[in-house]
C-alpha cells in the first residue's frame, strides 16, 4: 500500500512569521547521516534572495505578473526539488501553511505557474520564475497561496514529503468588504484555590472574517464587576477572508461578587499584500456577555465555619444539660440523705 505523509512543513512561508529571516529552511533524512539534504526557499529577484518575507501583488482580473523565488541547496550533493503552488490557509495557532501537494488548488494556488522541478548543485542557489495569472472572473479581495520546494524520501511502502515554501498573497482590486466579527463569546469564572484570593474570567470567542480582505486585530477584553473593571489584550492576529480564528484570554483579579459583564472590542486593521500602508477601513468589533461569578470557595468556607460553630454550640448545650442533670441528681441525693438523718416525729 502506498501512503504519502507530509513532515517538516517548515513553511516559513514568509509569515511563519515570527522568524527573523525571510528564508524558510528544511531538511530531509536524519541529521546524523552524511547525505542529509538541507535547503531553503526565499522570495527573490533575478539575482537571488531579496530580503522580502513574502510575495505580494495586486493584480487586475484577467491580468498577470511575474516574480521569483530562490531555492538554495545547502547539501553536499546535487538535489532535484519538486516545485508546486497551492492555496494557503492559517493553522489553529495562526501559522501560515499551504494545502497538501496531493490536493488540487481551487483559488490563488491555481493561478500560479512554476516549473515542475528544479535541480541545484551543492551549495548552489537557483532562481525559479513564477507566473501569476488572475482569471477574468476572479472575485475582488485577498487570495492567499504559497510556493513550495519539496524532497520526497522513503520507499515504495512509505513516502515522506518534506516541504519548504514562501507565502504568496494576491489582491484582486474591486469592491472591498472589510468585516471582522467576534462570535460564540463564552465566559467561565475560574475561582482561586485560595478562598481569600480573587479568581479570573476565562474568555473564549472566534474572530470571523466575513469580508474579502485580510484583517488583523488584537481585541481588548474587559470585565466589569461590582468591585471595578479589569482588562487584558487578547492575542488575535491575522484572519484570512472567509475563515475564523479561535481566541482565548484570561481576565485576572476578579472577585466572585455576582454578575460580571465581559466586553470584547477591537479596531481591525487591513493587511496589505505589498506591505504598504493600509487603505482599507473596517468597522470596530464589539461583543459582550454577562456571566455569574459565584463565590463557591467562600460559600464552602462559610458553610464549614457555620457547621463548626453550630457543632460547638450544640456541644456546649449538651455539656450544660449534662451538668444540670448532674446538679439536679446531686440535689436530689442530698435531700434524700438529709431526710434519712431527721428523727422520727413524736405523736
Amino acid at each position: 500500500m502506498m501512503r504519502s505523509s507530509v513532515l517538516a512543513t517548515v513553511l516559513g512561508l514568509a509569515a511563519s512569521l515570527a522568524a527573523p529571516s525571510a528564508t524558510a529552511a528544511g531538511a530531509a533524512e536524519d541529521a546524523s547521516e552524511p547525505d542529509r539534504i538541507t535547503w531553503s526557499v526565499a522570495a527573490a529577484d533575478t539575482a537571488g534572495p531579496d530580503g522580502r518575507r513574502s510575495i505580494g501583488h495586486t493584480v487586475e482580473p484577467g491580468a498577470s505578473t511575474t516574480d521569483q523565488v530562490s531555492v538554495t541547496n545547502h547539501s553536499t550533493a546535487e538535489v532535484t526539488f519538486a516545485m508546486a503552488a497551492n492555496d494557503g490557509y492559517l493553522t489553529a495557532n495562526g501559522s501560515f501553511d499551504v494545502r497538501p501537494s496531493g490536493s488540487e488548488p481551487v483559488d490563488a494556488g491555481s493561478w500560479i505557474e512554476v516549473p515542475p522541478s528544479v535541480t541545484a548543485g551543492p551549495g548552489e542557489t537557483v532562481v525559479v520564475p513564477l507566473d501569476i495569472a488572475v482569471p477574468a472572473r476572479a472575485t475582488p479581495g485577498d487570495h492567499p497561496a504559497g510556493v513550495t520546494a519539496s524532497v520526497i524520501t522513503g520507499d515504495e511502502r512509505v513516502r515522506v514529503e518534506n516541504r519548504v515554501g514562501v507565502r504568496v498573497d494576491v489582491r484582486v482590486p474591486g469592491a472591498v468588504e472589510a468585516r471582522l466579527d467576534a462570535t460564540d463569546l463564552d465566559v467561565t469564572y475560574e475561582p482561586s484555590w485560595n478562598p481569600f484570593a480573587p479568581g479570573s474570567a476565562s474568555v473564549r470567542f472566534d474572530l470571523v472574517n466575513d469580508g474579502n480582505v485580510r484583517l488583523a486585530a488584537d481585541p481588548l477584553v474587559t470585565a466589569d464587576a461590582w468591585d471595578g473593571q479589569r482588562s487584558t489584550t487578547a492575542e488575535g492576529g491575522e484572519v484570512l477572508p472567509g475563515s475564523s480564528r479561535a481566541v482565548e484570554a484570561d481576565v485576572e483579579q476578579l472577585w466572585p461578587l455576582g454578575p460580571v459583564r465581559v466586553r470584547v472590542a477591537a479596531q481591525p486593521s487591513a493587511v496589505e499584500p505589498t506591505g504598504d500602508a493600509a487603505d482599507v477601513v473596517a468597522e470596530p468589533v464589539a461583543a459582550e456577555i454577562t456571566a455569574w461569578a459565584l463565590p463557591v470557595p467562600q460559600l464552602l468556607l462559610l458553610t464549614g465555619l457555620v457547621l463548626l460553630l453550630g457543632a460547638g454550640v450544640a456541644r456546649r448545650r449538651r455539656r450544660k444539660q449534662e451538668l444540670d442533670r448532674l446538679l439536679a441528681s446531686a440535689r436530689a441525693e442530698g435531700a434524700a440523705a438529709a431526710e434519712r438523718r431527721l428523727p422520727p416525729a413524736e405523736e
